[in-house]
């Protein structure tokens, strides 16, 4: 639980002051970024390490050995291993776990098993990713249900805040609701145990989007009891790239497929659930992404001596620091730095900074924004700017790992305040 992470000790400061070279080779060299540049955006496509790649190399060439064999026989119990891992860490059985590409994939897939009327609400907050609202843009039209859409602010100051507005839009029509575990633009954790034991308790299905929680915050579906829950591999994990999972609750497997069907599926087995059967094998795709994930977990696991707990409790008290180091920089430019309390932050933080004379409506950009473009080119420094719900507050969002450090932030808020003021 968040409240086990505390704010930082003295010790945990004088550890986070190690060069930022040292950091970055922690654990003997397992980073392969870029020396030159200020990586701060570990939550968008995480960073890989060594052992992992090495790894994924193997299983590449394994597959190149002997491809018939590989797909025909020795896939099957390799993904045995690899739910087998992320059910010790995510706590939940490994029957209930299928291995998809993306997150994006697994939301798609939860919305093409659900079952929706004209008339049915499926409700989500507007703190979504936008993969979310895209696609349910697309299924709405084709199946007459609408989106309802809980309101939370923005910045926040308490977390029962989000539990009762997004439960006071639950009506009569409520089909299914989507809420983030950890949103991804303004970097909030959301209270998502009471919120899912109370739909729990309406009969109403929950999908947890977790694309950020595995890795980054403790997580318990043992204790949780979503009915689906979706979470990326490659984000916090920091498994390759392309991979994604999606928990489903037991009593839901029957019937619950995959967007697309192999030729396997007319196959007549009995020693096989067809919910496993389905997700193991859905053509040929290279497998090699999700079969690496158990040793991405394994090498970030090692780390620090303490393992994974230690690992999420020092990043968050590093992204915690990394507040208190840029907010005297960025707050007189009138940037909003304290955007959510400790216990709705984990290892990433976002900071709302204002726009520019005349806005920015026409400018180009090679990003999501011209001044993701001059954090990049001018700086060095990798980390995304957004538009918050497309037309609210544009924002800068944070990552903190162990390879970051106290002076890469320091070097961040100069370079932010420098931008903002050319601007």
């Amino acid at each position: 639980m968040l409240s086990t992470f505390v704010t930082p000790s003295a010790v945990a400061t004088a550890l986070l002051a190690e060069t930022p070279a040292g950091r970055l080779s922690l654990g003997g060299g397992e980073w392969s970024i870029d020396p030159a540049l200020t990586f701060l955006n570990h939550g968008s496509y995480g960073a890989m390490p060594r052992a992992a790649m090495r790894q994924q190399s193997q299983l590449r060439e394994r597959l190149e050995r002997d491809p018939v064999r590989f797909y025909k026989v020795d896939l099957e119990p390799m993904l045995d291993e690899v739910r087998a891992a992320l059910a010790g860490f995510l706590n939940c059985r490994a029957a209930d776990l299928a291995p998809l590409p993306n997150a994006t994939v697994a939301l798609c897939t939860v919305l093409n098993n659900t079952r929706l009327e004209p008339g049915d609400e499926v409700l989500i907050t507007d703190h979504e990713y936008q993969s979310l609202p895209n696609e349910l843009e697309r299924v709405c039209a084709r199946t007459g249900a609408k989106v309802v859409k809980a309101e939370i602010p923005y910045p926040i100051d308490d977390a029962a805040t989000v539990a009762e507005r997004f439960l006071a839009k639950v009506g009569p029509r409520t089909r299914i609701a989507f809420i983030s575990h950890v949103t991804s633009c303004t970097s909030l954790v959301f209270p998502v145990a009471p919120i899912v034991r109370e739909l729990n308790a309406r009969g109403i299905d929950v999908c947890v989007d977790g694309a950020h929680s595995p890795g980054q915050i403790p997580v318990d579906l043992a204790a949780l009891k979503p009915t689906y829950f979706i979470g990326s591999g490659h984000k916090w994990l920091s498994g390759p790239k392309g991979i994604g999972f999606l928990y489903v609750r037991s009593d839901k497997q029957a019937g619950f497929r995959p967007l697309q069907l192999s030729s396997r599926v007319s196959k007549v087995r009995h020693d096989r659930a067809m919910f496993l059967r389905d997700f193991d094998y859905q053509g040929t795709l290279d497998y090699s992404h999700i079969l690496t994930l158990p040793k991405a977990i394994e090498a970030m696991g090692q780390l620090l001596p303490g393992g994974w707990p230690q690992l999420m409790r020092e990043n968050h008290e590093k992204i915690m620091l990394a507040r208190e180091i840029i907010a005297p920089v960025l707050e007189p430019l009138g940037c909003t730095v304290h955007t959510a309390p400790e216990h709705m932050t984990g290892t990433m933080t976002s900071v709302i900074v204002p726009d520019p004379v005349g806005g920015i409506d026409g400018c180009p950009t090679r990003y999501d924004d011209p001044l993701q473009d001059a954090l990049y080119e001018r700086h060095g420094i990798v980390t995304p700017v957004w538009r918050f719900n497309l037309t609210q507050a544009r924002v800068v969002r944070l990552s903190a790992q162990v390879y970051n450090t106290p002076e890469q932030y320091e070097y961040f808020a100069k370079a932010l305040a420098e931008e903002l003021r050319r601007q």
